[in-house]
């Protein structure tokens, strides 16, 4: 089994922010598209760490997590190959499953 740890503070930016492309470095489209779905495609689990950042924006989390369904990823292959942990803040593994189960929109 293929196993790979996302750290978003270490390995992305602990500085998150805006959601496409355009927004800068940092934003979520760039962490979706050029991190988290291309581990997803070659791993049989992924695990992101969401602490140690400066905080999150809705928008981020949307568009990273929720916007790997729009990438063609289905709810059933995220709940079972993608999971989030964050201990610095435990609302956001509630906010982030809505995300990919559409409740948060």
């Amino acid at each position: 089994m293929r196993l790979k740890i996302i750290n978003i503070a270490t390995d992305f930016s602990d500085l998150p922010y805006g959601r496409m492309r355009g927004d800068g470095p940092a934003s979520a489209q760039v962490f979706r598209e050029d991190i988290l779905a291309p581990a997803l495609k070659t791993h049989d689990k992924v695990t992101v760490v969401l602490d140690g950042v400066f905080g999150y924006a809705s928008s981020f989390l949307e568009e990273a997590f929720g916007g790997l369904k729009r990438q063609g990823f289905t709810e059933f292959q995220l709940m079972h190959k993608l999971e989030i942990v964050s201990n610095d803040d435990k609302h956001l593994l509630k906010e982030v499953a809505d995300y990919i189960k559409d409740k948060g929109n």
